[in-house]
């Protein structure tokens, strides 16, 4: 089905912190972030599995988050899922600005138990996305483990990262999914702290990200 968007609208208070708000006709979505926040989540967006892997990246990686979404879940969470991570990637980037001072590469490994899954991501103007996930169930409760893909694919795009994921091992799809949030929750916490040895500076060889 053919969206009619209608048009973005971005907000930004001091500090590191955004929101923005995107419409179509399937979706609704309203994202705030603060990148320097304490872990403080409310997210609710109509798919419960989508909301527990949005609180990962929310205490993993100390934002501030609220996510709000309304969509077309009676057809299935497709739209609102791939929207979820549009309008994140959105509030990511703005949050970031010029991207001055910031440490730009993250990297984590996190365990699940029998699970292991490598991230490693740069916040380098240039979309990218690696993924190696291999999710052994269609499903983790309603939620179809296809749109995991689609989610880091949404976000990369507009939040103009590169982003690798590796699996380590693991066998169990909701562990699997679950330790790829926390890991790309630490490798984006990482990567957005200031370095303090260049606070005031572009961290590229070519001035600009």
């Amino acid at each position: 089905m053919q969206t009619q968007e209608n048009p973005i609208a971005f907000s930004v208070a001091s500090g590191r912190t955004a929101s923005v708000h995107r419409a179509t006709n399937e979706t609704d979505v309203s994202v705030s972030i603060n990148l320097d926040g304490t872990g403080k989540a409310n997210n609710h967006t109509g798919v419960p599995f989508l909301d527990h892997m949005l609180d990962q990246i929310t205490a993993h990686g100390l934002l501030d988050l609220s996510v709000q979404a309304t969509g077309d879940v009676h057809i299935d969470d497709h739209h609102t899922n791939e929207d979820v991570g549009i309008t994140l990637g959105q509030a990511i980037a703005k949050a970031l600005g010029d991207r001055k001072g910031i440490q730009r590469f993250g990297h984590f490994v996190a365990p699940l138990d029998e699970s292991l899954v490598q991230v490693a991501l740069d916040f380098s103007g240039r979309p990218h996305l690696s993924y190696g996930l291999e999710i052994p169930t269609q499903r983790v409760g309603t939620y179809d483990t296809q749109l995991v893909r689609e989610f880091f694919v949404a976000i990369v795009n507009h939040s103009q990262m590169t982003l690798h994921i590796r699996q380590l091992d693991g066998i169990n799809s909701h562990h699997i999914i679950e330790a790829t949030f926390k890991a790309f929750a630490r490798s984006v916490r990482m990567a957005v702290e200031i370095d303090p040895r260049r606070q005031h500076e572009i961290p590229s060889s070519k001035g600009v990200l």
